[in-house]
């Protein structure tokens, strides 16, 4: 898939894709930003150009990713659309959004694409070697869809195609595995605290058990990676623990054990979890 791939915005998502696609031999134009000082700095950190106009990145650039903040794509693309970009390829990188967000692209006879890596970008100089490993979500028009999955692929990328009606559903399931994860944890943190530990040592203690559960879940799957006393069918320590439970953290529990339950019987389909299913609903 040969082209010309510009960048408009240069924070981490920019960055990243860009030292991402270059590292693999993908030609990359460069950057336009509002913030002069943050081209110029993503053009030096992928060895590509600055732009210091939106149109001549899009005359130079047969693909133009739009990675600014999700609240500020449509306004970009007010600005794109007016410029000759007929038959280019518009894309974003919002996990959110979908290619409907670049309205009226057909009447511009240009290409709307999403193309969301499953990975947390928290880091504009390192996140692109995690890139490597990331999960990728494309959605868009058929043209040059299966190019697009096609050219992920061989960069040893898992590839997933998308209906545009399901990328919202798509983004609050990478939420949940993701940025309500730290909040589960930060309450698992707090509790050790109501037993006397520090903020730093309830950390430290759990740490260890977040970074190996994860680890088992990547490895072999949240069926075989379940343990504990739902999985054992131990109604009696559920309980205890409900019985010292009070508030947020009680409802807390007890919704996800729920869900743990299905887990449960998944792994041990001939073990009846009938009474701790029913003591959970107490």
């Amino acid at each position: 898939m040969l082209m010309n791939i510009g960048f408009i915005g240069a924070g981490k998502v920019g960055f990243s894709m860009g030292k991402y696609l270059t590292e693999r031999g993908m030609c990359v134009t460069g950057y336009y930003s509002r913030s002069p000082q943050s081209s110029l700095e993503a053009a030096k950190f992928t060895d590509t150009g600055q732009y210091l106009d939106l149109r001549s990145l899009a005359e130079d650039s047969d693909a133009i990713f739009l990675t600014v903040p999700d609240g500020v794509i449509p306004a970009v693309w007010e600005e794109l659309k007016v410029l000759p970009i007929q038959n280019k390829m518009i894309l974003h990188c919002s996990g959110m959004l979908s290619s409907a967000v670049f309205s009226d692209i057909g009447r511009c006879r240009a290409y709307g694409y999403s193309i969301h890596p499953l990975l947390a970008v928290n880091d504009k100089y390192t996140s692109w070697e995690k890139l490597a490993g990331a999960f990728f979500a494309i959605e868009g028009h058929e043209k040059h869809l299966n190019e697009w999955k096609e050219l992920l692929e061989s960069f040893g990328n898992a590839v997933g195609v998308l209906s545009a009606g399901d990328k919202v559903r798509y983004h609050a399931a990478a939420a949940m595995a993701s940025n309500l994860y730290v909040g589960l944890a930060h309450l698992s943190e707090q509790l050790l605290c109501g037993c006397g530990f520090s903020p730093e040592h309830a950390h430290a203690a759990l740490a260890p058990l977040i970074v190996g559960n994860a680890a088992n879940i990547g490895a072999v799957g949240c069926v075989q990676a379940l343990t504990g006393p739902i999985e054992r069918n131990d109604r009696e320590t559920v309980a205890a623990h409900l019985d010292n439970l009070s508030g947020e953290a009680k409802d807390v529990y007890r919704i996800l054990s729920e869900q743990v339950v299905k887990v449960a019987e998944e792994k041990h389909p001939d073990r009846d979890y009938t009474e701790l299913k029913g003591e959970l609903k107490k």
